[in-house]
């Protein structure tokens, strides 16, 4: 109703005009007929402007109603605005760009699928030349073939990020939500890194009970323990230090904390090392770091329900903390 009295506010300030010059027009010419006659001539008038503002209204209201609404949907939609030719011109118009968006849309998610079948292909593919190099230098000195087995390892994990980048605006329709042993995924996750531990010398310590179990999606719970890890040794700093996985209950949920005896975060950077290609000064300074890791961390995390924090102090180590779902707890309740 605001939006119709908004519309024909200009007609009904003309109409008034027009009624106070009626009687002026009448007063200028003299007394001849009675002033009741001009009366009777106004609220004729105001009868019939009444009538058409009501037929108007009647005619239109529900495309005010629809263009007054709060509730809009995210797509475009096709609503009922009348037959009369205004809303019906606004309907078709709305079609029509509703095809447009829609088409627009279908080109965008064919090139995004095409993009992502062929990064999915490109990984694979790398994958095989990596591993016949990889049995190739075994035939290779031991000394030059450590530093090609690193470099490589490199190239790995370069290679598997690029995948799950890629896989991430396809997420929903890549995980399966299901109780896993929390200390079973840990220990799986330092077991695919132990070339890195071994080579850094770090020494992992474990302090997770074996009946503990959380609701998340194993291969990607994997890969964040997996960004996590090599961020952690790798700014451990010196051979000799140790990663210390901790886990303890939290009401509904658990708490996984990952903490490292490195070179800790300035607290300048705390809050923007999960913005993605940020590596800050740490970062530059020791040459490790893409920015994308703690950013793919916590875009997966929330994907999972879960949450990630950052607990680090300067020159000593830093914690990441991990919360996830007792998928004990959560259990007991469904039973």
């Amino acid at each position: 109703m605001k939006l119709f009295l908004r519309e024909h506010l200009p007609l009904m300030l003309f109409f008034a005009v027009q009624m106070l010059l009626v009687p002026l027009l009448y007063w200028l010419a003299g007394e001849g007929r009675p002033f009741t006659v001009v009366l009777y001539g106004v609220l004729l008038s105001s009868v019939v402007l009444l009538a058409y503002l009501v037929y108007r209204y009647l005619s239109h209201r529900t495309m005010y109603q629809e263009l007054s609404s709060q509730e809009l949907s995210e797509e475009f939609s096709n609503p009922p605005l009348g037959d009369a030719p205004l809303p019906e011109a606004i309907r078709e118009r709305i079609s029509h760009y509703e095809r447009l968006y829609r088409e627009q849309l279908h080109r965008h998610q064919s090139g995004t699928d095409q993009h992502l079948a062929f990064v999915n292909r490109w990984v694979h593919q790398m994958k095989t030349p990596l591993s016949v190099i990889q049995l190739t230098l075994d035939e290779v000195e031991e000394a030059p073939a450590e530093h090609i087995r690193e470099e490589l390892e490199r190239i790995r994990k370069g290679l598997e990020m690029v995948l799950y980048t890629a896989r991430l605006d396809r997420f929903e329709q890549d995980f399966a939500v299901e109780a896993v042993r929390l200390r079973a995924a840990v220990s799986e996750s330092v077991v695919e890194n132990r070339k890195l531990f071994i080579r850094k010398g770090i020494t992992p310590v474990f302090r997770i009970d074996d009946r503990i179990s959380v609701y998340t999606d194993a291969k990607w719970f994997r890969f964040m323990l997996g960004q996590i890890l090599t961020n952690a040794v790798n700014y451990s700093g010196s051979p000799g230090k140790k990663i210390q996985f901790t886990a303890e209950e939290a009401g509904k949920h658990i708490k996984l904390r990952i903490r490292d005896e490195g070179i800790g975060i300035a607290p300048e950077d705390i809050n923007r090392v999960f913005h993605p290609y940020f590596t800050g000064e740490r970062g530059r300074q020791y040459h490790e770091s893409t920015g994308m890791g703690l950013y793919l961390v916590r875009e997966i995390a929330h994907k999972l329900d879960h949450s990630v924090e950052l607990e680090s102090t300067l020159g000593e180590g830093t914690t990441v903390i991990l919360t996830l779902r007792n998928a004990a707890i959560q259990g007991t309740s469904h039973s």
